[in-house]
């Protein structure tokens, strides 16, 4: 385990990324992207490093994630089972288990969300190398995103910093920023499941069925990238939220690159057939690690809430004045 949590810091340590909304989020996205496109599993740990090193500088601890340390962000809160906070005289400590542990056993730091003693759900950072922290075995069967290990997490009395409420780290421009950012890795799977098919549409006397499949696939890659660039430019141009758009327009991007990747999968399979998936095991492990790595959208809920934001932010005046702003056919400030 501290060979592979080593291995796993100096390759985080060797991509540091622009801070979203700093003026570069494009740049931000394009490297998560390339990497995701070379090892979708080890993008998936360097975007949440990326997202505890951005989410602790909004929180007011830029210096908190340390050169040499692997974070992971585990936020998720389903009824069963909880992690519970508790102080005592100004120190806070964590009991309980922590699903969903995106690195469970490879990280050396977390940010986790918590239920505290008055019912708010606070929100922690946590060193995962103290005495009593535990990866619990078998509870990530998982066929897709298997290496991911993101199983359950337990906690016994382990001291951690409260670094504000839930509602602190829910509430931040920077988490739709990061939210965004999360699409980009899915950008670049798909554009890794797409590889073969994209590959074998330029071999001498390729069957045009093929060849219309993989032009297909091109339009879909071009507009998913072309909404990324655009997001990256809202975000850049709009930091602070002042529109009020950042989550629908988060939640747009999500949605798209979701249906993009899902439709690459299908029409690879359908142009290269049974082959790849069975002949290919690095294919095959991507199509799972894809198809698992996407689910993180509540697909139908999240296009609902775009609406539900854009009639939240409606001028009345202007009825249709806010989706022309989330589709960036006018100014964010506008």
């Amino acid at each position: 385990m501290t060979e592979t949590r080593g291995r796993l810091a100096a390759q985080l340590t060797g991509h540091a990324l622009p801070h979203p909304a700093s003026g570069d989020t494009l740049t931000r996205f394009a490297t998560l992207a390339r990497l995701a496109r070379a090892d979708l599993v080890t993008a998936r740990f360097i975007e949440a490093h990326a997202d505890a090193q951005a989410i602790t500088t909004d929180l007011g601890a830029p210096d908190l994630v340390e050169p040499g340390s692997h974070w992971g962000v585990w936020a998720a809160e389903p009824p069963q089972p909880q992690l519970t906070a508790a102080e005592a005289a100004g120190a806070w400590s964590l009991t309980g288990t922590k699903p969903w542990c995106s690195g469970a056993g490879m990280c050396t730091h977390a940010l986790v969300t918590a239920r505290e003693e008055s019912g708010q759900v606070g929100f922690f950072a946590v060193d995962l190398r103290q005495d009593g922290v535990r990866a619990v075995p078998e509870t990530w069967p998982a066929v897709g995103m298997a290496a991911s290990d993101s199983g359950w997490v337990e906690f016994d009395t382990v001291p951690a910093r409260r670094l504000g409420s839930h509602r602190d780290y829910l509430d931040r421009p920077g988490f739709w920023h990061g939210g965004a950012g999360v699409a980009a890795c899915w950008y670049g799977g798909a554009r890794a499941v797409a590889e073969p098919l994209l590959a074998k549409a330029l071999r001498e006397g390729v069957s045009p069925l093929i060849a219309a499949q993989a032009g297909a696939v091109a339009a879909e890659l071009a507009a998913g990238w072309a909404l990324l660039e655009s997001t990256a430019a809202f975000i850049d141009a709009d930091p602070g939220n002042s529109s009020g758009l950042m989550m629908a327009r988060a939640l747009a991007v999500r949605t798209r690159i979701d249906r993009m990747a899902a439709d690459v999968i299908e029409r690879v399979g359908r142009a290269l057939g049974a082959g790849p998936l069975c002949g290919d095991g690095e294919h095959a492990q991507l199509v799972a690690d894809l198809s698992v790595y996407i689910r993180q959208t509540h697909a139908e809920a999240d296009e609902a809430a775009i609406a539900a934001q854009i009639t939240e932010h409606n001028d009345d005046t202007a009825p249709t004045a806010a989706w022309d702003r989330l589709l960036g056919l006018t100014g964010a400030h506008d």
